[in-house]
């Protein structure tokens, strides 16, 4: 296995997660929060596909689908089309409503362009620095195994919010 392989194996789990976790809620589910600051399964999913969708594309250098594939438009959320949900509010968090269907598909869109990009890698390029705003500055290989990590873990969070509703 080479390193393209092995990260598209890693990124390739997040889809399939997702649609587990999605299957069958209705809106109220999607949207139900804990408590009045917890995030939602529609907001952590939506969260989780723009991190990936923002970060991935400033690798590559190509637009983001959120943009480019019209997700945004499509989508209607009252937010800056630059916004990730990194450092989003309480209520900004409740303003995501949006179906499964458009979740797994804007999730399924930035799947394909991230593993159309990973197939690309070679191994010398892991060491290729894209962030020099950290000390040491950040390489290719450690933000691609920052957002898969960040990733899987918004997705044990919806499977936890998951449980909630269906013992609620």
């Amino acid at each position: 296995m080479n390193v393209a392989e092995l990260l598209i194996e890693a990124y390739s789990r997040i889809p399939d997660e997702a649609a587990r976790i999605l299957r069958g809620l209705d809106d109220a589910a999607l949207t139900y929060r804990p408590d009045p600051d917890a995030n939602s399964i529609a907001w952590l999913v939506w969260h989780l596909a723009r991190g990936q969708d923002a970060q991935v594309a400033a690798c590559s250098g190509d637009e983001q689908a959120w943009t480019a594939a019209g997700w945004a438009a499509r989508m209607g959320l009252p937010f800056d089309p630059s916004a990730t949900g990194y450092g989003q509010s309480s209520a900004e968090v409740a303003q995501v409503r949006v179906g499964a269907e458009d979740l797994l598909g804007y999730l399924g869109d930035v799947h394909r362009r991230t593993v159309a990009f990973l197939a690309t890698l070679a191994e010398e390029d892991l060491d290729r620095v894209v962030d020099e705003a950290w000390d040491p500055p950040v390489t290719l290989g450690v933000r691609l195994v920052s957002i898969v990590g960040d990733d899987l873990q918004h997705l044990g969070q919806a499977a936890y919010v998951r449980g909630l509703v269906q013992r609620a």
